[in-house]
């Protein structure tokens, strides 16, 4: 028992030296300060002689950024919620495989592989996308409680919903990723564009979200599940729902190529992983989903478990391959076709949903054929599925900072579409709204 005793002090003498020249760990992440903060403090109080410098970059600009400076690396870890960023990094050669010493760390989350089969970055955390929604807001205005992403669509949403860019948002990005798979290709741009319709705002960020719906700027924000979670813990009155298309996926850390620091990124995915580093997950200001399942012992008794609570065990398993091959391209068609178009597709919705109230208390059978074709002219897309994925499509958006002429093109020609057909729903909701009036 002696020698197990003055064995497992040695293992633990030594662990601490090693720990204690780990010194600066540069960390790139898309977390706010609100999630990094605390978990940095609690790693350095564990860690004698380490000091985490954070660098927060969106998910986008931190895989660029790690591209543009792969010649003269001096970032240790990258560290975000998109598992199909890391597919990007993988691919590029742009991080180191690692096998972590940790245990208790779950093989699945849901139907999806916590760790990259190839050991190129861990799981640190689950995470879904969902709707968050201001109780006092809601109340006060008289509006419903949204269970689906179809009720983001209907009229009394109309000028509450907010969303950040995809393509300035990772976990956005994700969000519409997961619509798409879960739906299909047309159907979920569908839901997209009539959601798209009732927006009140697209932000710069995905914090902006939270931040929107928390101060009561807006009613509902699109958002994965943590920003609502920790809303709730710091006392906003805010709500927050799954709804039936999601999926949860890892949060992942990944050690970089050449880190000038590998030592310490090693000790750095460690303690996420460790007992003390899961449950820093469930403070109030964090509210992640740990990927350790007996954290969740420690839990309070309202928390989320992707390990036990029965909604969330047979969500979609999240393809990040497939969104791997045509993240720009449908970032660039939300841009186009949503972001850029906001005002004309508000428009156009917002006569249709007239349409539909005078529809209601007198049917009109013409007005409801050129309704329809309005929805239909608003849902139609410029490409297939297929060819979003496709070779070609991928080439047009290879060009970094610098955008190829091809890009620019299809840009333009994108743009047109959607001004166009907006424009002739927009005619067709004004005709059907002349004959219900």
């Amino acid at each position: 028992m002696l020698r197990i005793i003055v064995f497992t002090l040695a293992l633990t003498f030594a662990a601490t030296a090693a720990i204690a020249q780990t010194g600066k760990i540069t960390v790139v992440t898309s977390f706010s300060k609100d999630v990094t903060d605390p978990i940095k403090k609690a790693f350095e109080k564990a860690t004698p002689g380490a000091t985490l410098e954070v660098q927060n970059r969106n998910t986008v600009a931190g895989v660029k950024y790690l591209e543009e400076t792969k010649g003269n690396n001096q970032v240790d870890l990258f560290w975000a919620s998109a598992p199909d960023a890391f597919e990007v990094l993988k691919a590029r050669k742009l991080l180191a495989p690692y096998k972590p010493k940790a245990t208790g760390i779950a093989e699945k989350v849901g139907s999806y592989p916590v760790n990259d089969k190839d050991g190129f970055y861990v799981g640190f955390a689950a995470s879904g996308y969902g709707i968050m929604w201001n109780e006092r807001y809601v109340k006060a205005k008289k509006l419903p409680t949204p269970k689906d992403w179809q009720d983001l669509a209907r009229a009394p949403y109309y000028d509450h919903v907010s969303i950040s860019a995809p393509s300035r948002s990772g976990t956005t990005h994700l969000t519409v990723e997961t619509i798409l798979q879960g739906e299909g290709w047309d159907k979920g741009w569908r839901t997209l564009k009539e959601i798209g319709g009732n927006l009140h705002q697209v932000t710069d960020r995905s914090f902006g979200v939270p931040e929107a719906v928390n101060s009561g700027q807006v009613g509902y924000g699109i958002v994965i599940d943590f920003f609502a979670f920790s809303s709730q813990g710091s006392g906003f009155p805010v709500k927050f729902v799954y709804p039936t298309v999601t999926t949860l996926v890892p949060a992942n850390i990944g050690i970089v190529a050449n880190a000038p620091n590998k030592a310490g990124a090693e000790a750095f995915v460690e303690f996420l992983l460790s007992p003390a580093g899961q449950e820093t997950l469930l403070e109030p200001a964090i509210r992640r989903l740990p990927v350790r399942p007996a954290t969740y012992d420690k839990a309070p008794p309202d928390y989320p478990n992707p390990f036990k609570d029965k909604a969330l065990q047979g969500l979609l398993t999240f393809d990040a391959e497939l969104s791997e091959k045509r993240t720009e391209t449908v970032d660039v068609l939300f841009d186009q076709l949503i972001t850029f178009q906001l005002e004309p597709l508000k428009a156009a919705t917002k006569t249709l949903h007239e349409v539909e109230a005078g529809l209601a208390r007198k049917d009109n059978a013409q007005a409801r054929a050129l309704a329809k074709e309005a929805r239909d002219l608003i849902a139609a897309m410029p490409i297939t599925a297929e060819q979003a994925a496709s070779p070609e499509t991928r080439a047009a958006f290879s060009g970094g900072k610098q955008k190829t002429a091809r890009q620019a093109e299809l840009e333009q020609q994108w743009s047109a579409f959607a001004k166009e057909k907006y424009a002739q729903a927009k005619a067709k909701a004004d005709a059907a709204l002349k004959l219900v009036r």
